[in-house]
Formats: C-alpha cells, structure tokens, sequence
C-alpha cells in the first residue's frame, strides 16, 4: 500500500541534463553535481554516477531506519555505520541492480546485529520501495 499524495510531508526534486553522462541538480541549489558512467561501464569516471547517489541515499535511510529500531527495541547503536553497496549489471531486461547493505555495530553481538538489520530492513523506505524488485542482502561486518 503506497502513501496518498496528502500524506507526503517532503518532495525531493532533482533535475538530470544529459542522462549518465550530464549534471543533476536539486531545485534547491544544494546538489549539483557532474555525473558520468564509471570506467567500468566504458565512462570517463570523472564524476559521479547514479549507483553511487543511490548508495549515499540508501545508506542513509537505513541508518534512519536502524535510528527507530533501535530506539524501539532500547538497543545502543553508538557508534554504528551503515554501508550500501550498488552494484549494477545485466540482467534478462537488459540491466539492473542489486544491493548489500553493510552494518557495523560496536558493542552488539552479532545476532543482535543482524536481528536490528532485519528489522531496519523492514522499515526503511528505500527497502519497502525496492522489496520484490531487487535483491538486497544484509551483512554484519
């Protein structure tokens, strides 16, 4: 089930010239950024690329996500670090992506470190937008 539009506390609005290999910036002035395919993928590099801007937004929402977990199930997250990982490739639709999402947690065991990914895993907005389309997988590290 999706939020109605009169439940949206926060529009975001990014405008991209020139697709993967071009600029995007927010409405707002405060991202403006150069973006290019990686060299991997037959670009210079040079700038950014929306794999990385994906990680960057994901790791932080599931750092906010773990934040609410946490709180919820009074566990001591201090000193936590969520990573994403972004990988894009082919696939049989052409190309796609999949994710990892890393979690550090000094001072929890690792069951209870994976038990508070799971449950951030859940919560998250960018995972219940993604569930079912891609793969994402939890690591304790």
């Amino acid at each position: 089930m999706g939020i109605q539009h009169s439940d949206v506390k926060y529009t975001a609005v990014a405008t991209a010239e020139n697709g993967r290999d071009g600029k995007v910036a927010t409405d707002d002035g405060k991202l403006d950024v150069v973006v290019n395919p990686p060299k991997e993928m037959g670009g210079s590099g040079a700038g950014t690329n929306p794999e990385q801007l994906f990680a960057a937004g994901y790791a932080a929402c599931f750092q906010g996500a773990l934040g609410v977990v946490a709180r919820n199930e009074k566990a001591d997250i201090s000193g936590s670090r969520i990573t994403a990982e972004v990988g894009i490739g082919t696939n049989d639709d052409g190309f796609g992506i999949i994710v990892t999402i890393k979690g550090s947690f000094p001072g929890q065991d690792e069951a209870t470190a994976k038990d508070l990914l799971e449950k951030a895993h859940q919560v998250c907005p960018y995972s219940k937008a993604t569930r079912g389309n891609i793969t994402v997988d939890l690591e304790v590290v």
